[in-house]
């Protein structure tokens, strides 16, 4: 199902979102600290290949200076879960299994959920997503490029 709709658990707002594998993508991924954006590193970028980093899950701490300001002028962190689009509180990934459960396919083949915005799930709340977000800047200075 394309871009089925959840809901915030503290305003009740209603937003489209996107399950995102990041296993299958290779990629790892963070949201931002004061809105609903992901950010979604794959690795496979160039300046991934770089860097040393966890894929498959969400960044670490270490990976934080080397992105960008997220567009609403927040950071993406290892610590922030997803907001509400409406509210910008943080969205409850237990509460969340209801509507994710209920628009995911794999659920009557026995799929079920992670209940946790820490695994080899993220999701992207109405496209709110940037890719390869890196502060080439930052890489360079830190990860200079081999001649």
């Amino acid at each position: 199902m394309d871009n089925p709709i959840g809901s915030c658990d503290h305003c009740g707002g209603v937003f489209r979102y996107r399950l995102l594998h990041n296993g299958f993508g290779d990629s790892a991924y963070a949201y931002c600290d004061k809105c609903s954006f992901t950010v979604l590193l794959s690795s496979w970028a160039k300046a991934s290949q770089r860097i040393s980093f966890r894929v498959h899950q969400r960044i670490t701490p270490d990976i934080e200076p080397l992105l960008k300001p997220c567009p609403c002028g927040g950071r993406f962190r290892a610590s922030a879960d997803p907001k509400c689009p409406y509210c910008a509180k943080p969205l409850s990934a237990t509460k969340a299994t209801g509507f994710i459960e209920q628009n995911a396919p794999g659920t009557a083949k026995g799929w079920q959920w992670q209940q946790s915005w820490s695994g080899v799930y993220s999701i992207a709340l109405n496209e709110n997503i940037v890719e390869d977000w890196w502060d080439e800047e930052a890489v360079n200075r830190l990860f200079p490029k081999i001649s």
